[in-house]
């Protein structure tokens, strides 16, 4: 074993690993699962079945992170998350740390914000895959607000009309149990699938905002704005390279 001195994540992309640390945990570690390594806490992992996993390994550290720690969203107890999609997890990463040339200081401050909000929602994928069947109208409420259906995207009036419950009701449970209200929820994931079409194509504007639920351009900007802490413009041209 060995104690890196840093937080870490692991994200396994393929393959078969063992892990384990000095907590006593072992754990077998699958494609689309993410290790989470503490600072201080000896560790070990290494191929299960085969010679040969890929992985992306992230190192961090600093007090936003600690934070996290405290909270609860970080935890060595177990320290594996079950994620699921490989290539939605593996898009992500990669797109958080492209390879661009960092303007000025305000660069690094929202790429650290982005993956604070990445962590977090693995922690919640993870969470709502632990849930128990009591629990399966959240898991259900956040995948409708968190895809486009065959009529378009969802509020979540109406998904909570789909889930069974009373809006105001529906409203005060899952900001419990999920951390933020339906609405926040809501606008992340909205605009996070935005990002990926961006990412993937050269789409105009105001199509991505009639396609995920926004009344006009303006307001597409302000709440892509409030999410990523950049215009979609300013996006595009970062991740296109122009």
């Amino acid at each position: 074993m060995r104690t890196l001195g840093n937080f870490a994540l692991i994200f396994i992309l393929s393959g078969q690993i063992a892990y384990s640390d000095a907590n006593g945990i072992r754990q077998s570690v699958a494609p689309g699962d993410a290790i989470l390594v503490f600072p201080d806490l000896a560790h070990a992992y290494g191929p299960a079945a085969e010679n040969i996993w890929e992985q992306i390994y992230i190192v961090f550290n600093g007090p936003q992170f600690e934070l996290l720690a405290d909270a609860g969203i970080l935890s060595a107890t177990p320290p594996l998350w079950r994620l699921g999609s490989v290539e939605y997890w593996q898009h992500r990463l990669e797109e958080l740390f492209r390879e661009t040339p960092l303007r000025h200081g305000s660069d690094a401050t929202r790429t650290i914000g982005r993956f604070v909000n990445l962590l977090t929602d693995m922690a919640a994928t993870h969470a709502e895959a632990q849930q128990t069947p009591q629990d399966t109208w959240l898991s259900e409420s956040m995948r409708l607000l968190s895809e486009p259906g065959p009529n378009g995207w969802l509020t979540p009036q109406q998904t909570a009309q789909r889930v069974g419950l009373s809006y105001e009701n529906f409203r005060k449970l899952f900001a419990k149990r999920a951390g933020e209200s339906p609405g926040s929820f809501h606008k992340r994931r909205r605009i996070e699938h935005a990002c990926a079409m961006i990412y993937q194509g050269s789409r105009p504007f105001k199509e991505l905002a009639d396609e995920h639920g926004f009344c006009d351009v303006f307001h597409f900007s302000k709440a892509f704005t409030q999410v990523m802490g950049e215009s979609p413009s300013d996006y595009r041209k970062r991740v296109k390279g122009s």
